[in-house]
């Protein structure tokens, strides 16, 4: 299950905002705003579930151990060279 801070670093580590995660995810602003609050409202759990496969989508990985949870963002687009040290 995914987590309001879980859901908030995600966004930080994309650079997104709560709009364009909402959009990606196809719910609305106010069920994001729920999910990411800190006051334990109720959501859906098919809303988690959308908000997780966007960012899964765009490269985050969930992290659950028995000291915390925290979110990885992993680049796996196949460009293991850096740009800037590749010969013309």
């Amino acid at each position: 299950m995914i987590t309001a801070r879980q859901s908030r670093a995600a966004r930080a580590l994309l650079g997104w905002t709560q709009e364009t995660l909402a959009d990606k995810a196809r719910i609305s602003l106010t069920a994001l705003k729920r999910l990411e609050s800190e006051s334990g409202l109720d959501v859906y759990e098919t809303t988690r579930d959308q908000v997780r496969r966007a960012l899964e989508a765009a490269g985050i990985v969930f992290l659950s151990t028995d000291k915390g949870q925290g979110v990885l963002l992993v680049d796996d687009r196949g460009n293991k060279s850096n740009p800037s040290t590749v010969a013309r």
